[in-house]
């Protein structure tokens, strides 16, 4: 499983060991992190105990290791016990689930052939809770917690934060305090005067938007940015919004931004995606405007 931080992986990691346990008292659970496992390898070379270490980790039914990500950085030895450890319950029919930031495609640092097992698995990407989703967390926790909050300040959160769970949450224990603190009800004036920092605006985007501000922000008509004119200005605008339409509509497809740029070939769009990334690496000045239009467009400025 892999997601961003906050999202709640840990969490589904203890929820599946606890479902285990549960349902099958004879079954062998272990849960770690990286850092543990790390650690427990260390001290089994340093301690000449790599027998114990490996009836710990591969005797077990089902082995939970959070946040794979932190092994990239690991030396060979490491990716060889872990690899190893993979292998020996998987033969076996046991149960492994990880977690981390990215997906094993991304995951240079680690062994090719580790990376190649973990995608012959179900890869499960966890994306930020919709806006209901949000709503029902925020209901949830503040039930539990045996708190009165308002709708129109449940739905002022929700709308704030999107990709952070912990920050929901957080949210919650601060209006407690702060309404403890001056003797007040939670209301909406409260969240907004001491909630200040918390999460940001929600920004609807959409490609004609963006379009629209990469063709105004270069002085363009929006028609020739859309267009098929070779012109060395309209090239570079073109390539920057369909670049931008990548980078901040994660549901647009190549395929999707091809037909919006007068139904060119999908291959195009990869291509001018491609170079733009390489460019902003050594032009200075085209990614301060990349920046600049990021900002103007999330409502930053």
């Amino acid at each position: 499983m892999y997601g961003n931080s906050g999202l709640g992986k840990t969490h589904l990691l203890h929820a599946i060991g606890n479902y285990v346990q549960e349902n099958y008292p004879y079954r062998k659970v272990l849960y770690v992190s990286t850092e543990t496992f790390l650690n427990d390898f260390i001290r089994a070379i340093q301690t000449r105990t790599q027998l114990a270490l490996h009836e710990r980790y591969r005797e077990v039914d089902v082995l939970l290791i959070d946040d794979i990500q932190f092994m990239e950085s690991r030396g060979e030895t490491f990716h060889e016990e872990i690899f190893h450890t993979y292998n020996t319950l998987h033969s076996e029919g046991k149960q492994i689930v990880l977690t981390s930031d990215r997906s094993p495609r991304d995951l240079a640092g680690l062994q090719e052939r580790f990376r190649s097992r973990l995608l012959q698995g179900l890869v499960t990407h966890i994306d930020q809770p919709d806006l209901e989703t949000r709503i029902a967390i925020l209901r949830s926790k503040s039930e539990a917690e045996g708190i009165t909050l308002p709708n129109d300040v449940t739905e002022w959160i929700a709308h704030r934060v999107r990709d952070n769970i912990r920050e929901l949450e957080g949210s919650i224990t601060m209006l407690r305090a702060f309404s403890n603190l001056h003797q007040v009800p939670i209301s909406l004036e409260l969240a907004q005067k001491h909630l200040t920092g918390l999460g940001h605006e929600h920004v609807i985007l959409k490609p004609e938007t963006i379009v629209k501000a990469v063709a105004d922000f270069y002085g363009l008509d929006v028609n020739d940015v859309l267009g098929s004119k070779r012109l060395r200005p309209l090239v570079q605008a073109r390539h920057v919004a369909m670049y931008l339409i990548r980078d901040l509509l994660d549901n647009y497809s190549y395929p999707m931004i091809a037909r919006i740029f007068d139904g060119r070939n999908h291959t195009t769009v990869i291509s001018a995606v491609e170079k733009i990334k390489e460019q902003i690496t050594l032009n200075v000045e085209l990614l301060t405007q990349i920046n600049t239009l990021t900002q103007q467009l999330q409502g930053e400025m």
